[in-house]
């Protein structure tokens, strides 16, 4: 199988750094993009500026290849913008690679040659088959490794607080957004309306503050915040004691917006039903409150792996998280989101399925919080043990700046007590939930 490509899923940044690396070590990367350029799907948040600077946002591995084509880097202290992000590193970077990148292939199932899942004579012994549909049509590529670097931007968590979409949910999908509003290309679907914003993440934030200063320009505008924990507390992040400066500002200032008034929180809200009415909808809780009418409802509530194309493959995944087995104890919203990830690579991303991995964002399944620096190293420990060199896939080093709280998106309605682990928890905002609008 030593002449066959390794298969990777997905032309974001771990893919690509995935490609880089493979060719540093004389393996034949296949990079598979559904979408029609690189980072198809970070270009879709080309209005959000990230938190980490450039320093952190290029691989070194894709640093290398580019500096042979004379690429000019960004300066490293700069935070870009998705649309940078794309534009400057990505789509160069994709470039360099050639035609080891196709785009418009859309990776429909994985399976071992002549095997479905059941079967356990010879599997380790056959390689892998992706199926792929193109414009052409139909395709089937045979590989001897495929990492799975698709993400999980395609498949965002639904309003409903029991992970389901709420009743009526669907059929108010023109009402609801499930991803930051570009506001300087929709300012007018927001300016003057009522709006609800749902989710207690970094992308819940950035729209919060996006949205409080759009309420500044234009005064009708309402902004409802609503959280299923019982109190804000941690959702706003650790500030200044944020190791990422750019994100524990985006705390502060949602925090300024909420004191200020811009912003009205509503906790231990969890949705239930979407009602529509004449003048937009109504949502209700599972404890019988009603919030709205409200024009349109922002839904920022996390993403999920999509598996569906995966059937074939054995995988052992944790139940809840459906992060790797080894590697959810790890990244566990239950227990923290401070950023303290132990080093991880290869070892605790292996599958059942020999030489098939799942790196990047879909490495995390439903947990929050994945920095690009992650992905880098795992898809360097992964090609790594691909290549057979044990010894560098096991010396696995990452350090991720930590976000100053602990207690993640596992919170229910008590805000977690500090244990003299990574960090303290900060004192907790009481904000009362208002009562329903007339």
């Amino acid at each position: 199988m030593g002449a066959l490509p390794v298969v990777v899923v997905g032309a974001g940044p771990s893919g690509l750094a995935a490609a880089a690396r493979l060719v540093e070590r004389g393996l034949e990367p296949l990079v598979l993009e559904s979408g029609p350029r690189a980072g198809a799907a970070v270009a879709q948040w080309r209005h959000v500026r990230l938190f980490s600077p450039w320093s952190e946002l290029v691989d070194p591995a894709g640093r290398r290849l580019l500096d042979t084509a004379g690429w000019a880097p960004p300066p490293a202290d700069d935070h870009p913008t998705g649309a940078e992000w794309a534009a400057r590193y990505l789509a160069p970077l994709a470039a360099a690679l050639g035609d080891r990148v196709r785009f418009g292939a859309r990776v429909v199932g994985v399976a071992r040659r002549g095997r479905d899942r059941l079967v356990a004579e010879g599997r380790d012994r056959e390689p892998l088959t992706v199926h792929v549909e193109t414009a052409a049509g139909e395709e089937r590529i045979t590989a001897r490794a495929v990492l799975d670097a698709s993400g999980t931007w395609g498949t965002p968590n639904p309003l409903g607080g029991d992970g389901l979409p709420a009743l009526g949910e669907r059929a108010a999908a023109d009402r609801i957004a499930y991803r930051v509003p570009d506001l300087a290309a929709e300012a007018r679907r927001y300016a003057g309306g009522r709006v609800a914003v749902a989710g207690s993440g970094h992308s819940a934030l950035t729209a919060l503050v996006a949205l409080a200063d759009l309420a500044e320009r234009h005064p009708g505008t309402r902004v409802t915040w609503l959280l299923r924990r019982g109190a804000a507390g941690t959702a706003f992040g650790g500030g200044a004691a944020d190791q990422l400066p750019a994100r524990g500002a985006l705390g502060v200032a949602a925090r300024a917006a909420v004191e200020a008034g811009r912003v009205t929180v509503v906790t231990g809200f969890r949705t239930v039903s979407v009602t529509r009415v004449d003048e937009g909808v109504v949502l209700e809780s599972e404890d019988g409150r009603r919030l709205g009418p409200v024009d349109e409802v922002v839904a920022l509530t996390g993403f999920r792996p999509d598996l569906s194309w995966l059937s074939e493959i054995r995988l052992d995944l944790d139940p809840a998280s459906q992060a790797p087995a080894a590697l959810a104890p790890l990244i566990d919203p239950n227990v923290h989101s401070c950023g303290t990830v132990p080093p991880h690579g290869a070892e605790e991303l292996r599958q059942p399925e020999p030489d098939f991995y799942l790196v990047g964002m879909k490495s995390y399944g439903r947990a929050p919080t994945f920095l690009a620096l992650t992905g880098y190293e795992q898809v360097r420990s992964v090609v790594a043990e691909i290549a057979g060199d044990h010894g560098a896939a096991r010396r696995v080093e990452l350090t991720l700046p930590g976000t100053g709280v602990c207690g993640g998106a596992g919170v229910f309605d008590a805000e977690p007590a500090a244990t003299g682990g990574c960090c303290g928890t900060p004192a907790a905002v009481e904000l009362a939930a208002p009562g329903p609008r007339p």
